[in-house]
């Protein structure tokens, strides 16, 4: 292994151990409302270490990740990094946000299982449906059954109309790029965070819209799933 590799896996290693200790892995009762930890703007690993490092993992630990994690990739993803204008962490054609961030919690140490929806204003989560729903994922939605070994699964789907309202047909494509800069911004993250993520665009629309509690409008596009590395 190059000098180089050595390095950025040695920070990596510390990073996970940062955050793993001192969590209890024992879920609380769900709660409709979850305020989150406030995200860090600062940590440990570049941005250059996390692309050079970050790889597709579909086989996870059986360990579970802690609801600080959890909250710093949503705030990856959809976070509001400009309070004023109320601008995120990954672009958004004319700023519209179409973007709606569900977490499926099977194995998160502060968080109950359950179906949560991401609430960017507040930094917070609302819950959708309670009880550990992955193994739902992994067969009633035509996934793949390792997203049911993962200990937190982030649904990214979208209300395509908000864009199309404003740039038609055009509007399609530019959700597609969202949704691609918020699941890279959540890869990159989870890295810098010791953990390993995998994607899965293998589903059926209306099977995953039920199995996160969706409502008719919001279009299913990305699964992300996020765990310790074996």
């Amino acid at each position: 292994m190059r000098p180089v590799h050595v390095a950025v896996m040695a920070v990596l290693v510390t990073a996970a151990g940062a955050w793993a200790t001192a969590q209890s892995e024992t879920s609380p009762s769900p709660e409709s409302h979850v305020s989150l930890p406030a995200p860090r703007l600062d940590g440990s690993v570049s941005v250059e270490a996390a692309i050079a490092a970050r790889r597709t993992v579909r086989e996870f630990a059986d360990a579970p990740v802690p609801i600080e994690a959890v909250s710093q990739l949503l705030w990856a993803a959809q976070g509001i990094t400009d309070p004023a204008r109320g601008r995120r962490a990954a672009p958004s054609a004319g700023a519209l946000y179409p973007l709606e961030l569900f977490v499926l919690s099977g194995a998160v140490a502060g968080l109950a299982p359950g179906v949560y929806r991401y609430q960017p204003a507040g930094h917070r989560l609302s819950l959708v449906r309670s009880g550990d729903v992955r193994p739902e994922l992994a067969t009633g939605a035509g996934c793949q059954p390792w997203l049911g070994r993962a200990p937190v699964v982030l649904v990214i789907a979208a209300r395509v109309p908000r864009t199309t309202a404003k740039y038609g047909e055009r509007g399609v494509r530019y959700v597609h790029m969202e949704v691609g800069h918020a699941a890279e911004n959540v890869a990159l993250q989870a890295l810098a965070l010791g953990l390993a993520s995998g994607v899965a665009g293998s589903f059926t629309d209306e099977g995953l819209r039920r199995v996160v509690g969706g409502e008719e409008g919001v279009t299913p596009l990305y699964v992300v799933a996020v765990g310790r590395r074996k």
